[in-house]
């Protein structure tokens, strides 16, 4: 069932965002009625559909700085993970259990279908179209978490991580997250648009997502998922690569020097997987490069979606093809 945008803060802020995109808001009812919150623009573009996934306790808002430059070509798709945003939370979360529900938004969805995925929203999305590569035809990885720099986070990073996370808890059960929510939640606003009116609203819809009192627990459970190394380990040793166009971005800054040049090393191994595989380095760009660099992440997005078979066969191209940053390889 579609959402009127008037109801939801959310729907409403993105719409200021886009206003021909016609964003809607929809429900899919998974296992034991548990809700699934997922969006979409309904402006007939004519071309494939980009489904976003994003990173560990993100929501549907983590794509807005990407979204207006998008909605004119693409039909464009994002959802709410089990427990964050306007979705229920899940009994057990595993990674199998969100990889089901993905794909299960996947089959809701018309082809050809190019999955971009951020962080852990990343590995989920290679994780998913390996499970049902018939549903996915292009894929986009966007500074997206591998296992094994998970593996490499020395011990006091990991602790580190894991009591700020737990104090995120504490202040939100005392009342006192809210200052730390706003301030991060304007700044979010800022890197999205230089409106001052769709700024007020992006900043309450950030807000509004994280008002459940049951969010920051759903965003300390997923930073932990994340963390299961093993888990992801035993996911990847059983893929098949699919034969599709891949693009992997990969940021500049925001890990430490070790962890960053670890990432680089794999997402080059990555790209090298895959038989159309292409790794591109965004300068200038932190862990979020499609807010530190949105027109960085649309143009990845053009051209591996200017690969997808519908696209590939209308013939000549020439001057629409987008231009994009040079591989690193």
């Amino acid at each position: 069932m579609a959402t009127p945008h008037q109801s939801d803060p959310v729907i409403t802020a993105l719409h200021a965002l886009a206003p021909g995109a016609g964003l809607v808001s929809h429900e899919m009812v998974r296992a034991n009625g548990r809700r699934l919150r997922w969006v979409e623009t309904t402006k007939d573009t004519g071309g494939p559909t980009v489904v976003f996934t994003a990173g560990a306790g993100d929501t549907v808002l983590d794509w807005a700085a990407v979204l207006p430059a998008l909605a004119d070509e693409f039909h464009v798709v994002a959802y709410d993970r089990a427990g964050l945003g306007a979705s229920d939370p899940q009994r057990r979360l595993t990674i199998p259990n969100q990889v089901d529900d993905l794909v299960a938004l996947l089959d809701q969805q018309r082809g050809p279908v190019l999955l971009a995925g951020h962080s852990w929203g990343g590995l989920l999305a290679e994780f998913a179209t390996a499970a049902r590569p018939d549903a996915v035809q292009g894929l986009v990885l966007i500074d997206a978490t591998h296992e094994e720099v998970m593996a490499a986070v020395p011990v006091n990073l990991r602790i580190a991580s894991d009591l700020m996370l737990n104090w995120m808890v504490v202040l939100k059960s005392l009342g006192l997250f809210q200052k730390q929510l706003t301030q991060h939640a304007r700044a979010f606003a800022v890197r999205c648009t230089d409106d001052p009116e769709i700024q007020g609203l992006l900043t309450g819809a950030y807000l509004h997502s994280y008002a459940s009192r049951g969010q920051v627990a759903a965003i300390r459970a997923e930073n932990r998922l994340a963390s299961r190394v093993a888990e992801a380990r035993r996911t990847r040793a059983a893929m098949t690569l699919p034969d599709l166009p891949v693009t992997v971005l990969t940021a500049t800054s925001g890990k430490p020097p070790k962890l960053q040049a670890l990432s680089a090393e794999l997402a080059d191994q990555t790209a090298a997987g895959y038989p159309r595989g292409t790794h591109i380095v965004v300068d200038d760009s932190g862990h979020y490069i499609h807010q530190d660099q949105p027109a960085a992440t649309v143009a990845a997005i053009k051209a591996t979606a200017g690969q997808l078979p519908s696209v590939q066969g209308g013939g000549d191209q020439g001057d629409d093809q987008p231009e994009t940053p040079q591989p690193s390889r």
